[in-house]
């Protein structure tokens, strides 16, 4: 067998790896159209390194359907992390420049601009880790979601698959651990509170009188009413 034989065999078994990856993508984020997914790629990977120092710690998360979810939750998510979720296909392209031109600015990356969607593809299927293949992945597993699900199903999973904290994981698990209350009955200003901690959870879950948190918490708390629901 020839080098040039050789190499075309090994990027058609590449390449035929790749659709097969998609299509295992595809059938879960169809399967999860009206299915409630266990956990994602987030909670997994932080539950093996609790698990590292402690075999036995277990991340906190409580499904719990839309219905039962605070709307000063949803409204607080969305003023905080996705102000066009109702309107846009899966990315915000003005949202993107200006988190392009703040990076520029500062020479660093201070802000992402990602919609609810695309964070949720990345809490579902992705790592922690910024590669370029990576936010390749991420686009076309948005667009998937946006095209096979609705906007509330979108919001209804991102709620409770995202990180809180320290091993919490979804709005049931946030309010309990936080405020000692259920994610339906939050009020405004928890709410507030809870989508101020969305960037860095971790870092506010030990540092939970921050200055800076109370400083966003009254930002989104000011933006909520305006913020529309699917």
């Amino acid at each position: 067998m020839t080098f040039k034989r050789f190499l075309w065999r090994g990027l058609l078994a590449l390449l035929i790896l790749l659709v097969l990856y998609q299509l295992w993508i595809f059938l879960h984020v169809w399967w999860w159209v009206d299915h409630n997914p266990d956990s994602s790629a987030f909670m997994e990977e932080q539950e093996q390194i609790l698990q590292a120092k402690n075999p036995d710690a277990e991340i906190k998360h409580r499904w719990v359907p839309y219905n039962k979810i605070s709307n000063n939750l949803k409204r607080a998510v969305i003023a905080a992390e996705d102000a066009k979720f109702v309107d846009h296909e899966g990315f915000d392209w003005d949202g993107i420049q200006k988190a392009y031109e703040k990076n520029l600015k500062k020479g660093k990356i201070v802000a992402g601009g990602s919609t609810i969607s695309q964070q949720l593809a990345k809490n579902l299927f992705l790592s922690g880790r910024r590669t370029p293949w990576r936010k390749l992945e991420e686009a076309m597993i948005t667009l998937m979601l946006e095209k096979l699900m609705t906007k509330r199903r979108i919001l209804e999973i991102y709620l409770n698959s995202i990180e809180w904290g320290n091993g919490v994981f979804g709005a049931e698990a946030a309010s309990r651990h936080y405020f000692h209350t259920s994610a339906a009955g939050l009020s405004a200003a928890q709410a507030a509170k809870l989508a101020a901690m969305v960037p860095n959870p971790r870092y506010y879950d030990a540092h939970r009188n921050a200055v800076g948190l109370g400083r966003k918490t009254g930002i989104i708390l000011a933006r909520m009413p305006a913020a529309e629901l699917p």
